[in-house]
């Protein structure tokens, strides 16, 4: 059976499967050849029963080894084939049904969430500094210019998303929604002298936002809280919101944009960031909701718009980043491998396996799968902002060509 799926998916691109009995089999044809070994006589068919959970789960165990290239290329021939079959019967049944069923899989109030975020963000600290930026960014960079470094280009989406917040004034009042490690809200408190809330789920990254705004001089105009954007009250002049949305799930948007609505000064500006979907509504993959982000879901563009659109708050730009984020993701692959053994002693063998096919798989998404990145800008009143987009260049160029390591002044625009 497993014979018959791959012979009929697997056209471009040559896989070699070896079997538990030493028994080798290859499908397709051409560049590249890849090897992968199954070791016991099972993995077959939990391939063929959950193809979409087993083939991560089979990785991570051990259960399935790659004999010839790397995980990365497995999944990414995979990809590359399966983009190119016609969905049948049954695959657009599956999914219809993945569709409907998510409101139970995405179920995320906020005592939930905290649990969701903790499962991924409350990690050993000392992990993401295996892989990530000087500043933590764990977001998708972004690469205006050929050869640019990882640090580079994550300074680089900090002036895209300033220059869209249009920070024309000192001492805006802003609301950072997810604020991770607290690299953009320190940037903004510090360089655009805004008056900045971060606010964060995970107990992790609050501990050492904090430690950094104390250690900047920045706490009193830089505040971290572990709070849920629910609980929140007052008003802001500038909420912006970086790789969250994608923990908030499809049965939430209305009521995330009816806060963000009421969080919003009459004239402020909204700036969110998300991983999104090209091909339209979906569900999250099998394998990453089990043990990567589990209350997850990455939105097709029409589930963001129409949401918007219920809340009364307006959309005045969008931006599609396509393939940034697969370059963000191998940069973050090379480093992790390169650090592979520093993760084993935090963790094993088992978990390096896990996060390997993690950011393998997520790599191939983007390059593959449809997936890109939304950035929305959002008002209340339609006259907020100037008509044409020439303050963003403006304000981004500037901020390039200070030259500082650090996200430069001046951000404002003048």
């Amino acid at each position: 059976m497993l014979g018959l799926l791959l012979n009929r998916l697997v056209k471009q691109g040559t896989l070699t499967v070896i079997q538990p009995n030493g028994e080798t089999v290859a499908f397709g044809f051409g560049e590249p050849h890849l090897t992968i070994r199954l070791h016991d006589r099972r993995a077959a068919f939990d391939l063929i029963r959950h193809p979409d959970l087993m083939l991560g789960e089979l990785y991570t165990d051990g259960r399935l080894t790659v004999e010839h290239g790397d995980i990365a290329d497995v999944l990414s021939l995979l990809m590359m084939n399966l983009a190119m079959v016609q969905p049948g019967g049954l695959h657009k049944i599956i999914r219809r049904f993945r569709t409907f069923t998510r409101r139970f899989a995405q179920f995320n109030p906020a005592k939930k969430s905290k649990e969701h975020v903790a499962h991924h963000y409350d990690l050993n600290g000392h992990l993401y500094d295996l892989f990530l930026d000087r500043d933590r960014q764990y977001s998708c960079a972004y690469f205006s210019a050929p050869n640019e470094t990882l640090e580079e280009a994550q300074i680089g989406k900090k002036r895209h998303i300033a220059a869209k917040l249009h920070l024309d004034r000192a001492d805006l009042k802003v609301l950072d929604i997810g604020c991770g490690w607290g690299g953009l809200a320190l940037d903004l408190a510090r360089d655009a002298n805004a008056n900045v809330l971060g606010i964060t789920l995970s107990e992790e990254q609050l501990g050492i936002a904090r430690d950094r705004a104390e250690k900047a001089k920045l706490s009193e105009n830089c505040r971290f809280e572990l709070v849920d954007y629910r609980a929140l009250g007052g008003q802001y002049d500038r909420i912006v919101s970086v790789g969250m949305f994608e923990h908030v799930g499809a049965p939430f948007y209305d009521a995330f944009f009816a806060k963000a609505r009421d969080l919003l000064a009459d004239d402020g500006v909204m700036l969110l960031h998300t991983i999104g979907r090209s091909d339209g509504p979906g569900s999250t993959n099998a394998w990453m909701a089990k043990y990567i982000f589990p209350g997850g879901y990455v939105p097709a563009m029409s589930e963001v718009l129409t949401a918007v659109e219920r809340s009364g708050l307006i959309v005045t730009d969008v931006e599609v980043l396509r393939l940034h984020y697969a370059e963000t993701l191998k940069e973050w692959r090379r480093r992790f491998m390169a650090n592979r053994a520093e993760a084993a002693k935090l963790y094993d063998e088992r978990f390096c396996r896990m996060w390997e096919f993690y950011l393998a798989g997520a790599e191939m998404a983007f390059c593959h799968d449809g997936q890109v990145v939304f950035q929305f800008q959002i008002v209340k009143n339609q006259t907020t902002l100037p008509l044409t987009r020439d303050y963003m260049v403006d304000a981004e160029r500037t901020m390039r060509f200070a030259g500082t390591e650090q996200m430069p002044r001046p951000l404002r625009v003048v």
